[in-house]
């Protein structure tokens, strides 16, 4: 029987947090957490992540047991320095030097070829290394102070919806980390967007907070992996039966991830018929006594069913996505509370920060989408 561990929480104020000693001491303490080969859960600008010394491969290894998560679904590494790229990547494409001048810090991991002392369970195998600098001050400030690269997926339990708060971690990690840095709500709220920039022309395998369009106004050329552009759920779920013969090149390539408890059903179509089916679909489940739960934008809340046995949420504004980015885990996860049995969600636009949205609706629903 697993025996839980006694979980630290630790409150910083950012505003503070290079002017305060008393901020600065408590970083000192989670720094020498992860030195020590712990666990410390700490925000980024994208979402929580949990983080150990990415150069202990012992440490390492307690990510994958505290989150349930599959031992070939690679970790990205974080740093605070461009001065620490160089013992951890074998090579450096000349391209990348305009990626990191533009995007880091930020919500941007590239891919490198990987130098020798990556451990094994860092990559899963793969001769490749995944990367980035995040823009939050508690993030840079923990790695700084810990004086190592930092491994870190999102500090959630594998295949639950990404944290953006520190009450998520707390949800789903208390008991089995060492430390959880609250350090308020997360700003992108979906992950980084993952360029392999091995390859020519570099390909998008995970979009995320920078764009594809961000991203081709840089570099000219760059391309979406194909999975990205799965639309069919046929085609899906034949792609995902083929990946359980590769090893997945990034986080979030493999696995379906982010999905709250309940069934999640996408709408895909002209606004109007998508409210109209969602309404019918949310009416016949309560024929069936299902509670309902449905995610819907500011601009089209007020058009569903109104009953008792039906949760509306607005995940934000349509005109402007990054609300819903910023939005969309907290609001799987308060459905989650709710008690919802079935999600009817609508989908929106792919285009800029869209596209990470969709991305993640799709890989929550298992790419249950209907189109009307």
């Amino acid at each position: 029987m697993d025996v839980e561990m006694n979980t630290e929480i630790i409150r910083i104020n950012i505003n503070s947090i290079n002017n305060c000693k008393e901020e600065t001491d408590k970083l000192k303490h989670a720094a020498e957490v992860i030195k020590k080969g712990g666990l410390v859960a700490f925000p980024t600008e994208t979402v929580y992540g949990l983080g150990a010394n990415a150069l202990d491969a012992g440490a390492v290894k307690k990510i994958f047991e505290a989150k349930g998560r599959p031992s070939d679904n690679p970790l990205i590494v974080h740093i605070a320095d461009i001065s620490s790229l160089g013992k951890l990547i074998a090579e450096m494409p000349g391209f990348a030097h305009k990626l990191i001048d533009e995007f880091w810090p930020g919500p941007l991991t590239l891919i490198f070829k990987k130098s020798g002392i990556i451990p094994y369970e860092i990559t899963a195998g793969l001769d490749t290394v995944a990367i980035r600098m995040p823009a939050h001050p508690v993030a840079l400030a923990l790695i700084k102070e810990a004086e190592v690269p930092i491994a870190a997926p999102s500090a959630n339990s594998s295949g639950k919806p990404s944290p953006t708060l520190a009450e998520h971690v707390i949800e789903d990690l208390m008991g089995k980390i060492d430390m959880i840095i609250d350090g308020g709500a997360t700003n992108v709220g979906v992950e980084s967007t993952v360029l392999d920039i091995t390859s020519n022309p570099p390909i998008i395998l995970r979009p995320g907070g920078i764009t594809f369009e961000q991203l081709r106004e840089v570099l000219g050329n760059v391309e979406l992996d194909p999975s990205l552009k799965i639309n069919d759920k046929l085609q899906a779920n034949q792609t995902q039966d083929k990946s359980k013969k590769i090893i997945p090149r990034s986080p979030g390539m493999k696995y379906r991830h982010y999905s709250p408890k309940a069934s999640l059903i996408i709408v895909e179509g002209d606004t109007s018929q998508v409210i109209k089916h969602i309404n019918e679909m949310a009416n016949d489940y309560r024929s069936k006594s299902i509670k309902v739960g449905i995610l819907a934008t500011d601009q089209t809340k007020s058009y569903y069913t109104d009953a008792k046995d039906v949760v509306v949420i607005s995940m934000g504004d349509r005109n402007h996505p990054d609300t819903i980015a910023s939005s969309l885990f907290n609001c799987f996860r308060e459905f989650d509370h709710m008690n919802v049995q079935v999600i009817l969600a609508e989908a929106i636009d792919k285009t800029g920060i869209g596209l990470a949205v969709m991305n993640r609706m799709n890989k929550a629903a298992g790419y249950n989408i209907i189109k009307v």
